[in-house]
């Protein structure tokens, strides 16, 4: 039973991710009195457990690898390399810890009251909020689901936490692995699989699908394989895996490639097969909420829900789960909430798998493209590419689609150096409807890595210049 304290606010946020903490900022700014409702951290997975973290790691195992494999082609001799894997990890934690701390900042600063505890629906605009023993009831005009996602996890490969892990497990390993296998060759699993195997541990994907990063472009997934089998990366595509059995301080598991089974041992196993939504004890059902078969929360556009004045946004109504999309839904309904015209431009989220190199992307790959209709494509090695040559990255290129009656850039794909860095410009490109002629005729700073985008652009048009 809630204590009979409650306190009404014009919006109350449940979750302090990436769309919950940026959804309340901006309804504060907008002059609405927000309370954010969290009950482990703020800043949520991505903060905390999932983006900043795992690309802390991916920095520091990329010194590492460049220190022993490519600094003396600079004429830089460091000698022997040693890893110092507990200085690595607490360099992780002070990163995070600053980060999540300036979100406690922000919310000072903007007067959003963050309310400690895990938040459940009760109808009516009311929410009750438990911390331990300790509860409270809440209400507000309006409400917005933020609650985000968990790993998914495999019924015939649970996890233990020790030797078959998710993704945060696989963050702040007290020690290196010798073997590790990959079950899913999405993002996660090629970024955390990538930082293990840069440090030195043996590494090995499983993917059902015939390709890595299945959803991108064809030829970029097999351009980013090849780069990775370089750097140790082994994978077996086309391949299930069906059964984990802990022996030892190891894990045998059976997989299935077409028909044929074996098994493969390894001391760690990491299950980067995707993510679920987070709805646990919501109180969804209770006021009318609907969810698909995924477990997904329906909304409209608008991002409501089938009760009155409840909304929600972010990995928790599926779509593109990424933090920047779920930041711009927030900003976007509270815009909305305010009367606003708030929208998000789903054609143009930018995508990111942070290997090296990366890839990146935005809009449709070549496939989809071709399967709408007419199309010019153009492409530029980064080996051409001055800067990368100059850094000693040279694996990749860019690609642009083009819509061949109307010239309109219909997606962009990376891979290289900064692909995440600089796929901003295709992003920035498909929102102001540019054609493929804009870009390449758009002056680029020479000698940036940039360069290659103007010059695939230009190779749309077969005029490129450098090659």
């Amino acid at each position: 039973m809630a204590e009979n304290n409650s306190k009404a606010f014009d919006l109350i946020v449940i979750g302090a991710g990436p769309g919950g903490y940026v959804c309340a900022i901006r309804a504060a700014q907008l002059g609405m009195s927000v309370a954010c409702v969290e009950r482990q951290y703020l800043g949520g997975t991505c903060l905390n457990v999932g983006c900043i973290p795992s690309k802390a790691l991916l920095d520091s195992s990329e010194l590492f690898y460049e220190a022993g494999h490519s600094f003396a082609k600079h004429g830089i001799t460091v000698g022997n390399v040693g890893l110092d894997l507990p200085a690595m990890m607490k360099r992780k934690s002070q990163v995070v810890d600053g980060l999540t701390q300036g979100v406690g900042g922000l919310f000072k600063k903007n007067k959003v009251t963050h309310v400690r505890g895990h938040g459940r629906l009760a109808g009516n605009g009311k929410v009750i909020v438990k911390d331990g023993n300790a509860s409270r009831e809440i209400s507000a005009k309006h409400i917005v689901i933020a609650t985000g996602s968990a790993p998914i996890q495999l019924p015939s490969i649970p996890f233990d936490g020790k030797h078959i892990v998710s993704s945060t497990d696989a963050i702040a390993f007290g020690e290196l692995p010798k073997k590790m296998i990959v079950i899913g060759a999405g993002a996660i699993g090629l970024e955390l699989g990538s930082v293990w195997a840069r440090l030195g541990t043996d590494v090995t994907v499983i993917e059902f699908m015939d390709r890595i990063v299945p959803q991108a472009d064809r030829e970029m997934t097999t351009l980013l394989q090849r780069a990775l089998e370089k750097q140790g990366l082994k994978f077996h595509l086309k391949t299930a895996a069906e059964t984990a059995k802990i022996e030892g301080a190891g894990v045998k598991v059976t997989v299935a490639t077409e028909g044929k089974k074996s098994v493969i041992e390894a001391d760690r196993v990491l299950v980067g097969v995707g993510r679920k939504p987070y709805t646990d004890d919501l109180g969804l059902k209770e006021i009318g909420i609907e969810s698909d078969k995924r477990g997904f929360i329906s909304v409209d556009a608008h991002y409501h829900t089938k009760a009155k004045g409840v909304y929600a946004i972010g990995d928790v109504i599926g779509g593109t789960m990424l933090a920047h999309k779920a930041e711009e839904e927030g900003v976007a309904i509270a815009e909305l909430l305010a009367g606003k015209p708030g929208h998000v431009n789903y054609k143009a989220v930018p995508n990111v798998v942070y290997t090296n190199p990366e890839l990146a992307s935005v809009g449709m790959n070549e496939d989809e493209a071709r399967a709408r209709g007419e199309v010019r494509v153009g492409k530029f090695p980064f080996l051409a590419n001055g800067r990368a040559r100059a850094m000693n990255s040279t694996d990749g290129l860019v690609k642009v689609i083009a819509d061949a009656a109307t010239d309109r850039l219909l997606g962009m794909h990376i891979v290289g150096p900064r692909a995440s860095d600089i796929i901003t410009e295709g992003a920035i490109a498909m929102e102001f409807a540019a054609s493929v002629e804009d870009i390449a005729r758009s002056i680029h700073a020479h000698p940036t890595l940039p360069e290659a985008i103007k010059e695939a652009a230009m190779a749309a048009e077969k005029r490129a210049i450098h090659i």
